[in-house]
């Protein structure tokens, strides 16, 4: 198995605490060693991709939610919906709303855009945890950062 390490967010565009809503953007590169499997002579970005990246946005807006007090996981994917394919040098817009928040867990509906049209959509659900040490929480602070997040919402 090949993993490299992927940040799959580019930049916050809009972060509403009160309305509990996210907007990000994430521009695909246009060469990556994902497209050199997936496909050759046809590069496309995976689905499993798609719902990380809609993932990532969800946590974000919980971390702006949260105040940076937890640390969202995903803990579910519910009808993950792929509706059309999303390809080098695309640039996704990321919506996603907070639908539920309690005990400990948090469910968002998510979207990806390309040009105006849905790409994909999923319900995800996350446990919220404690952040489990000071380099996770530094790290996740030197991202947002480079993200953009806004530094009222809690990220110093």
């Amino acid at each position: 198995m090949q993993l490299e390490y992927f940040h799959m967010i580019d930049r916050v565009v809009d972060l509403n605490v009160d309305a509990k809503t996210i907007v990000v953007e994430a521009l695909v590169p246009k060469e990556s060693t994902i497209f050199e499997g997936h496909f050759p002579g046809y590069p496309l970005m995976p689905g499993v991709l798609l719902i990380e990246s809609m993932a990532q946005a969800s946590g974000w807006l919980q971390l702006g939610v949260l105040k940076f007090e937890r640390m969202p996981i995903l803990a579910a994917v519910k009808e993950a919906k792929v509706r059309g394919s999303v390809f080098p040098g695309d640039l996704m817009t990321i919506e996603a709303t907070l639908s539920h928040q309690g005990s400990g867990y948090a469910v968002t509906e998510a979207k990806i855009k390309v040009g105006g049209k849905l790409r994909a959509n999923s319900t995800l659900t996350f446990t919220q945890i404690p952040f489990p040490n000071a380099d996770m929480r530094g790290f996740m602070d030197a991202v947002a950062k480079r993200v953009g997040f806004p530094q009222q919402a809690g990220s110093p």
